[in-house]
């Protein structure tokens, strides 16, 4: 196969949707899998994942899998033979899903979802590494999984996704932890026996990369705006964040309404998971603090699509995801840092495709395409702990990023279907 134009990546038939290896030898580089990176590539826009504005005809020099430089390109300038030209498309750094859950998928079948929650990890594995796929597919280069009772995520980061190839970086909960008696079977446990939230931390001993407590209930789709206690008092949640610190690890909080969430960000919490009605006192006790929000508002437009129609949930789960969108302006307004999580896994939320819908959430409260790619590229890489390495296009980084079709205006929905993804200046095939 040739390229009938090598000037137009579209016309090349490489093995990514839209993209092209270069226009010198199109035939062999389709036999790549996957491909390398070419060296010179011309951008029609970049947006770099700092917030700032996209920048339009961009040269990306690219060498031994990092970023060399990114200078202009100037529109009237004809395209060396040795270019990729991409002036039709946008390039946004890799993305990072700051919430999932691997060991489920997005059906709304309950014996399905059971049947997950229960499965061992020899039937869970293939799953879990669809589900990453999935992600990968998409452009999400980076997940941070919430939990699962049964610690399967953690196990496979662990054993398989090193031998796995797939180019994703990984970081676990293991087992969440809740009060006992209390919501949170689904995704962990109550501490041991006898043994308070920080002892159990302290305790533990497996390698997880992060600690996530459950400190409240989940929303009730029928009765809007309730509120449950914290699930642990203060003076534990305090502790358990020290003891956490000691052992390098942050704490992701599951809290929603105002009491548990405030708790959660005195106690020093990395981030607030969720974050339903929780009002302005806690909001702007983040701001101060620097505490991350990932607001999951897509768990609301899930329930909504898989809910029938007009009833009594379907209309509840409308009516808390705008009030969700009014806490997120708020925050904006605010400077609350904020990371897009998507929670996929959750009954009508799916792995991969749910980021762009969670991004377009963001934008609906108030944010620019540019500052909607900050919260899913270098805010999530940050609250995993990879800023160095993920999230964002300039020199010196490693070549890692997502090709869209058309400008940045095209975004969320040229997310749903990414015309090439990069990783570490390797293009993956689809």
């Amino acid at each position: 196969m040739h390229c009938k134009n090598p000037k137009d990546p579209l016309s090349c038939g490489f093995n990514f949707k839209g993209g092209s290896p270069g226009s010198r030898d199109c035939a062999q580089a389709m036999k790549m899998k996957p491909a390398k990176c070419p060296s010179r590539i011309r951008a029609g826009w970049v947006i770099d994942g700092t917030g700032g504005p996209a920048r339009r005809n961009v040269l990306l020099l690219v060498q031994s899998g990092r970023i060399r430089a990114m200078p202009p390109f100037p529109p009237d300038e004809p395209v060396p033979e040795d270019t990729v030209d991409l002036a039709g498309h946008t390039l946004i750094p890799g993305l990072v899903d700051a919430h999932v859950h691997l060991c489920m998928s997005g059906t709304p079948d309950p014996e399905t979802r059971s049947r997950q929650m229960h499965a061992g990890y020899d039937d869970i594995r293939p799953m879990i590494e669809a589900h990453i796929k999935e992600h990968l597919r998409r452009g999400v280069i980076a997940v941070r999984d919430g939990g699962d009772s049964t610690g399967h995520a953690l196990r496979f980061r662990l054993e398989d996704l090193p031998r796995s190839g797939l180019p994703i970086l990984l970081k676990c909960a293991g087992r969440a932890r809740h009060a006992p008696g209390r919501y949170g079977g689904l995704i962990g446990r109550p501490p041991m026996e006898g043994a308070g939230l920080d002892e159990d931390i302290r305790r533990d001993g497996r390698p997880s990369d992060h600690i996530k407590i459950i400190n409240s209930g989940i929303n009730s789709l029928t009765r809007f705006g309730n509120q449950t206690r914290p699930q642990f008092a203060f003076d534990e949640m305090r502790r358990a964040v020290l003891a956490s610190r000691e052992l390098d690890l942050p704490v992701m909080v599951h809290a929603n309404g105002r009491v548990p969430v405030l708790e959660s960000v005195e106690a020093g919490c990395a981030s607030v998971e969720h974050g339903f009605f929780m009002g302005m006192e806690p909001m702007s006790r983040m701001a101060g603090l620097g505490t991350t929000w990932v607001p999951t508002a897509c768990t609301m437009s899930g329930y909504a699509g898989i809910l029938p129609m007009e009833s009594p949930e379907a209309r509840g789960a409308v009516r808390i995801l705008e009030h969700q969108l009014e806490q997120m302006r708020h925050a904006i307004r605010l400077s609350v840092p904020m990371a897009v999580g998507t929670d996929s896994g959750s009954p009508g939320v799916h792995h991969g495709l749910a980021v762009a819908e969670e991004m377009g959430l963001f934008m609906k409260a108030g944010m620019d395409v540019e500052e909607a790619v900050q919260c899913a590229s270098s805010r999530g890489a940050r609250l995993l702990g990879a800023e160095n390495e993920l999230g964002l296009l300039k020199e010196d980084m490693p070549a890692t990023f997502v090709v869209l079709k058309g400008p940045p205006g095209g975004m969320p929905q040229s997310l749903r279907e990414p015309a090439a993804v990069c990783v570490r200046g390797e293009f993956l095939e689809p």
